[in-house]
């Protein structure tokens, strides 16, 4: 009934309601003074009781809006990387059934020219075919990176797998991934969360720190989800607030985290690497599914 109660008092007191609440009582309150002004009578009880009601419709229209503007921030971070990870896709789409699909294309057209032209071009034709081959993979690897799909097929750490095996292969880095629990039943949200900081961290190492040798730790806690990422590079001084100090890719960490009401932990230093913590608590019941084992029929 407490419920009932409160939301019948929150659409009764919602913005356009309280605006034109007070503005009957307004025009009330002004109509009963300019009545008692003309009759040369005292001040009616009733405009008394008019002006107490504005009063309260203003107190209760002024605590609505600066509740609604302490909350504004944390929706609107929401709202941003809700619309950030729809752009991801929809480039991701773009990339890989638009160009590369035009990219094929010119693929198999050049293999038809090398095998029509003579000799003496033959060397050109095989170096345009390269360009192409090299291009139409960087562009997968592109699309795979805005919109990793393997996280609802293969789950989180298989996906980090794949991302750090690709992402690495060609570096000096030794990397490894520690994960002794099964992540099943993991909350899609909290996966793809948990990959972009990941993904964030390494492309940061990999831009700054110099590292030699990464670690990447996932565990299952009664708590949430922890996720430790580790690096042995030049490391770098925390800013207090990332976004006011152009830090936009730890800036993007802590939406992030903040978004699921979990914390963040960033311990770095000039010359000593950098360890991100973050921890992810289990929304109702995903501890119980987490931990339910799975069916095999």
């Amino acid at each position: 009934m407490y419920a009932s109660l409160k939301s019948l008092i929150t659409r009764s007191v919602s913005r356009g309601n309280a605006r034109r609440m007070v503005l009957v009582l307004c025009l009330g309150s002004l109509s009963l003074s300019l009545w008692a002004y003309a009759r040369s009578s005292p001040l009616p009880l009733a405009v008394l009781l008019l002006n107490a009601a504005m009063l309260l419709m203003v107190g209760l229209q002024q605590w609505k809006s600066r509740k609604a503007i302490r909350f504004q921030p944390r929706e609107l971070a929401e709202r941003l990387l809700q619309v950030q990870e729809n752009e991801r896709h929809r480039l991701s789409r773009e990339l890989h059934d638009d160009i590369g699909q035009l990219l094929t294309a010119a693929k198999l057209q050049s293999d038809w020219l090398q095998r029509r032209l003579p000799d003496d071009l033959q060397g050109q034709c095989t170096v345009l075919c390269n360009t192409l081959n090299e291009t139409l993979a960087k562009v997968r690897d592109v699309s795979a990176i805005l919109n990793p799909r393997q996280l609802s097929s293969l789950g989180l750490e298989a996906s980090l797998r794949a991302h750090l095996l690709k992402t690495l292969a060609n570096t000096p880095v030794h990397w490894s991934l520690e994960c002794q629990q099964r992540l099943t039943g993991i909350p899609e949200e909290m996966a793809v969360a948990a990959f972009r900081i990941t993904q964030e961290a390494v492309t940061n190492m990999l831009r700054h720190a110099q590292a030699n040798n990464l670690l990447v730790r996932l565990q299952r806690l009664p708590e949430g989800l922890s996720l430790m990422v580790c690096d042995d590079g030049q490391g770098f001084s925390p800013a207090s607030n990332p976004a006011l100090e152009g830090q936009r890719g730890m800036a993007g960490m802590c939406e992030r985290v903040d978004q699921l009401g979990g914390t963040l932990v960033v311990s770095s230093q000039p010359g000593t690497g950098t360890r991100i913590d973050a921890l992810f608590p289990w929304a109702p019941r995903a501890l119980e599914r987490a931990n339910r084992p799975k069916v095999i029929e």
